[in-house]
């Protein structure tokens, strides 16, 4: 847990771009929201506990950031199903991104090599990006603390 990835994405580089599938029968581009701060976090899964509760966390200041003209995307690589029923439960109120096709992940170089109990397994590490209105990468976050993180990301911002 929060053990540190080896980004290929460096602060100031521009945001690799995306169009992709939502909660909510939507899709979305990251091109949609040029001119604004987007909070792009990555997260392993729907419904577990540490996706839960980061989650909870960015609805929690959802308020504040909307009020500063931020976006808040949640990625991961389950189903827009999947996330109509987590955003249902937990009443998110930001956009969560479905990347079935592991694009995005691979993209921000957040796809990748994972331990859990001894065993080894490819999945998405909790990394966070904050770009900004130019599209360019302002801040990562490479190892987030599930509760704590949208405090972070706000004081960042």
């Amino acid at each position: 847990m929060g053990k540190q990835i080896e980004l290929m994405l460096k602060e100031g580089d521009l945001a690799p771009g995306f169009t992709a599938n939502t909660n909510g029968g939507g899709r979305v581009s990251l091109s949609d929201f040029k001119g604004r701060n987007v909070i792009l976090y990555f997260y392993p899964r729907d419904d577990t506990p540490g996706c839960t509760k980061e989650a909870c966390a960015f609805r929690d200041e959802f308020a504040p950031f909307r009020k500063q003209g931020a976006v808040v995307l949640g990625v991961s690589t389950d189903s827009a199903q999947s996330h109509d029923r987590f955003a249902e439960k937990y009443k998110l109120p930001f956009i969560l991104v479905s990347d079935e096709d592991k694009k995005i992940v691979q993209a921000y170089g957040v796809w990748g090599e994972k331990r859990f109990m001894g065993r080894k397994y490819q999945g998405i590490h909790r990394v966070t990006f904050l770009i900004g209105p130019d599209c360019r990468i302002r801040k990562i976050w490479p190892a987030v603390k599930p509760v704590e993180h949208a405090k972070e990301v706000l004081a960042a911002l």
